[in-house]
């Protein structure tokens, strides 16, 4: 990573760190859409548990790997500000934590897991492949968290490209194992949409060997001695984490909630081609999000680095940028999802009623898709700067007290199910809306306090 001086060399470098990132988002996402697709072809029951199973995990996933998230802008303003010989003990203590969150996971997931499923009142065949799902996925959890702080610890130095060669071995792996354990084949029992749990488990284990090993051969990050050198736990250092980390995850927890909760919502009122179009839909729609959510990733990076440097000017210049982009881009790939939307919902099912159900949830998909940019990049800059703890408040208001809301009292008019989306779209415009006010209120506070 390096200071570029000119707009044009900040674009080059902003793409530099960003198009890995955006492999990397996409390669890992792939793994959530061929569960999908897959357990789709095995049947619809399947489709629907894997469905259920991956929207419990996911709000957890997603908030627990966000306050991991924190390595990121400590580390990247570590190396802004010259000092590189403190990155390794920081990010030992983020590996501790992820352990202890990883073990406590397990842990209430065995506990809670039956009541909430018993609690949906699911179809007997849902309820069975949803929890197995989740039970093979368990095996997978601690290397899952952990190898996330290595990911974050590359990607935060500049060294994106590393993750990206990391995903791009894993997903041809984990198509294979779910090839394996869903259909039953070299001698495997066929497992259906379960199979699928246990064939991401497997990959995480994957991926963590990998990461590990890139910690101990790749020369630029071999001498800082991570996993070398063990560190005692550190007290202040999870209190640096977790203030940084908690709020991350929190404002992730709100947004993917929505998601989630809206899916428990059509499932206890809707039929069971109704949930999974809704899924095959924001399966796809979560696709497309990896393009902003990798600029997001790739502004607190740079952010954090010209912070940590004093470069408030130049901070500034990169939030623009990549806000911009995010927006721009995913406004052209609105149109083309427009025009594609009958082809893109047949690649999740074979049933004509639930690609035509599919194809209509798409076309509301659109519309989220630019507030979702916004609010993504956004946050993405206000990390940088490590400003967390408003924006956790603007999320809980903006997803909690306007999207669900919103959207559970459209689902009663004769919009139906079409109505959560409206909600949620809703929600994530006045999120964009409040993180765009707070951005430049930071920025002029992070000028102002070097004079600038």
């Amino acid at each position: 990573m390096y200071h570029a001086v000119t707009r044009k060399a900040k674009i080059r470098l902003f793409l530099t760190i960003m198009w890995p990132i955006l492999v990397t988002q996409v390669g890992y996402h792939a793994m959530n859409l061929f569960d999908t697709i897959m357990s789709g072809r095995a049947g619809t029951d399947d489709l629907a548990g894997v469905a259920i199973g991956a929207n419990l995990w996911m709000p957890a996933f997603v908030a627990l790997t966000g306050v991991l998230l924190a390595v990121t802008p400590i580390v990247s303003q570590l190396v802004g500000a010259g000092r590189p010989e403190r990155i390794a003990s920081s990010v030992m203590q983020a590996v501790y934590l992820s352990a202890a969150i990883g073990a406590l996971v397990i842990g209430l997931g065995a506990v809670a897991v039956e009541p909430i499923l018993d609690a949906m009142r699911l179809d007997g065949a849902v309820h069975d492949i949803a929890k197995r799902y989740l039970v093979g996925l368990s095996w997978g959890i601690l290397p899952l968290f952990v190898s996330g702080v290595i990911r974050n610890y590359f990607d935060a130095q500049g060294y994106t490209r590393v993750t990206m060669a990391i995903v791009l071995f894993a997903v041809p792996c984990n198509i294979a194992i779910n090839y394996v354990l869903i259909f039953g084949k070299l001698g495997f029992p066929r497992m259906g949409g379960v199979g699928a749990g246990y064939a991401t488990a497997v990959t995480y284990w994957i991926v963590l060997a990998i990461s590990l090993w890139f910690c101990f051969r790749l020369d630029a990050v071999r001498g800082q001695g991570l996993f070398r050198r063990w560190p005692a736990p550190s007290l202040r250092a999870f209190k640096e984490l977790l203030s940084v980390g908690v709020p991350i995850g929190l404002s992730i927890f709100f947004e993917a909630s929505i998601f989630a909760v809206v899916t428990l919502l059509m499932g206890s009122t809707f039929d069971t081609a109704t949930i999974a179009s809704h899924q095959a839909a924001i399966t796809f729609a979560g696709m497309m999000f990896m393009l902003p959510l990798s600029i997001s990733m790739a502004l607190t990076i740079l952010v954090g680095f010209e912070v940590g440097a004093g470069r408030t000017a130049d901070a500034k210049q990169y939030s623009r940028i990549g806000v911009t982009a995010a927006i721009g881009i995913i406004a052209a790939a609105a149109v083309a999802l427009y025009f594609n939307r009958g082809f893109v919902a047949s690649w999740f099912t074979s049933s004509p009623d639930v690609a035509s159900l599919t194809a209509q949830f798409l076309v509301f998909v659109i519309f989220f898709q630019l507030s979702d940019a916004a609010q993504a990049s956004l946050q993405g800059a206000l990390r940088g700067y490590k400003d967390v703890t408003v924006p956790f408040v603007t999320a809980l208001v903006a997803y909690w007290g306007i999207g669900i809301p919103t959207g559970y009292a459209l689902s009663w008019t004769t919009l139906g199910p079409f109505g959560y989306w409206i909600g949620i779209t809703a929600g994530l415009t006045v999120a964009a809306a409040g993180f765009a006010v707070r951005l430049r209120l930071v920025q002029r506070r992070a000028a102002s306090a070097l004079g600038r």
